[in-house]
């Protein structure tokens, strides 16, 4: 049996890094881990081969070689997905479909063979049964959230590591909370399911005997989800990197939760993690409460990013405009937040209501959804509100890219570059392999001399690195790069200002 994985195009969004890839010289930012795990879960005797569209051209050569063509698919890459799914049917190769697209929306894809539409790990053997006696079923239905405990090393010899930014593994899958937006409890549940030490200290070193050196992505819906269990791993992990001389450099998602426990955070440094992406959507309680975001009201959000980078962890934050708590000047307390707490990286969305969550029942039951689904790039300005709003909706989309062209300018991307600087206490050694080297020498050229509105802010930063803040440098070379794919995307010269949050 031949089967082809394929992962499609990755559109230019806020996490595609795509414009950072060209100083770092990758080809994408992320492995496709989720073929990749379920191409380890193929039999053996199949013959499998992958195609990651980001990295490598599809050819009909390879949809004619194979017997099913497996695509692997979130939202953001439905219209990639569709394309495929188009060339497989004029070929005739038949097509099995999973992932988070196809999940949310089955319906787009009546076209496909067979639907896959729960983890792998629930029903593949299933699927792997019924193809082998030829009588594979059109729909695999999701079933109950199965046991990570015997979830498999990902096939990491059908890629090319180096093509990569970061590798990705991942621990568990489920979060504990329940916010009306959120589609991960949807499709993982709430109750965090975790991976056995042992299977997490195989995944690292079948990367490291690979020759993977350097970040390390553990892409957990919440990696904090169940704490105790994180903090009888997290001391195995600092072993297994004090043999290796701390090979890797990690950074996850966690809930805001982590800046109240001391211990958890001084581990995850200790095994060298640097940085952690915190949902922290709005500095407006009524937003947050109306969300169900309890677990941010009961703080001080300033404080807690303030002790998670006293701790050695750069905080990334998520945002979200839309809620219909939203006060006028929410556009305004987004910017005053980022910009004070030095959240050099804030990744600020337009709410969705994605099929399955609260929120799509909600306005489903108001009469306000307008269409299913967006692209699933959430800084679409105006294509991610796919419902009536209860601000003007021009004003919201009108506040929306001026808070973003606001907060990714040059002059406000580098006072929150010193910003955080000034709140970083960074306690664990950045592993530098040979390409971040080269990447801060073309860093040079790139950000330092073509880059005419951010190169004298970028060796102003270099200067303040360098006499103050040597423990940091390497955070705000990767920084300063970041910010050249934000400003690609986000900044507009000619649209006017907004800096009374320097006041």
């Amino acid at each position: 049996m031949n089967i082809l994985l394929v992962y499609p195009c990755v559109p230019e969004t806020f996490w595609s890094f795509t414009h950072a890839l060209k100083v770092v010289r990758r080809k994408a930012a992320y492995p496709p881990l989720g073929a990749l795990t379920v191409a380890a879960l193929l039999p053996n005797h199949w013959n499998k081969r992958l195609i990651d569209m980001n990295v490598t051209e599809l050819r009909d050569d390879d949809l004619a070689w194979a017997d099913y063509v497996f695509i692997s698919a979130m939202i953001a890459q439905r219209i990639s997905t569709r394309k495929v799914v188009d060339r497989c049917l004029r070929i005739g190769v038949k097509t099995v479909g999973g992932g988070p697209l196809f999940r949310t929306c089955p319906g787009e894809f009546t076209d496909v063979d067979h639907l896959f539409l729960g983890e792998a790990e629930s029903s593949i053997n299933e699927l792997v049964r019924d193809i082998e006696e030829q009588r594979p079923r059109r729909m695999y239905p999701a079933s109950e959230y199965p046991s990570l405990d015997t979830s498999p090393i990902p096939l990491w010899d059908l890629i090319n590591l180096n093509d990569y930014a970061a590798m990705s593994i991942q621990y568990s899958r489920g979060c504990p909370f329940n916010c009306e937006f959120c589609d991960v409890i949807v499709m993982n549940g709430r109750l965090p399911r975790l991976k056995r030490k042992e299977q997490v200290l195989a995944e690292l070193e079948a990367l490291y005997s690979r020759g993977w050196r350097g970040s390390v992505f553990i892409v957990d819906d919440n990696f904090i989800g169940n704490k105790a269990a994180v903090k009888e791993l997290l001391p195995e992990i600092i072993s297994w990197q004090k043999g290796r001389r701390q090979c890797f450099n990690f950074f996850t998602e966690a809930s805001v939760n982590l800046a109240d426990d001391p211990h958890l955070m001084s581990l995850m440094a200790d095994a060298g993690f640097n940085k952690v992406f915190l949902g922290l959507e709005t500095p407006s309680e009524e937003s947050l409460r109306e969300c169900g975001k309890m677990q941010n009201l009961s703080r001080s959000m300033s404080a807690a990013v303030s002790t998670i980078h006293s701790h050695g962890l750069a905080v990334m934050g998520g945002f979200i405009i839309g809620f219909d708590s939203d006060p006028p000047d929410i556009f305004q307390r987004q910017i005053n937040f980022i910009q004070k707490n030095g959240i050099v990286t804030a990744m600020i969305g337009l709410l969705t209501a994605i099929p399955g969550t609260r929120l799509y029942s909600r306005l489903e039951g108001e009469g306000r959804l307008l269409y299913s689904t967006s692209g699933g790039d959430n800084t679409d300005a105006g294509g991610s509100l796919n419902f009536i709003t209860k601000m003007d909706r021009a004003q919201i989309i009108d506040g929306y890219k001026r808070l973003m062209n606001n907060i990714y300018s040059p002059e406000s991307f580098y006072r929150r570059v010193l910003a955080f600087l000034q709140a970083y206490r960074p306690s664990s050694k950045t592993y530098i392999e040979k390409n971040d080297l080269m990447t801060f020498a073309r860093s040079l050229w790139h950000l330092g001399v073509k880059d005419k509105d951010w190169r004298s802010y970028y060796w102003r930063l270099l200067q303040k690195s360098v006499f103050k803040y040597q423990d940091s440098f390497s955070d705000m070379i990767t920084m300063s790069i970041y910010g050249y794919h934000f400003r690609k995307l986000f900044w507009a010269p000619d649209l006017p200002q907004n800096t009374s949050w320097r006041s």
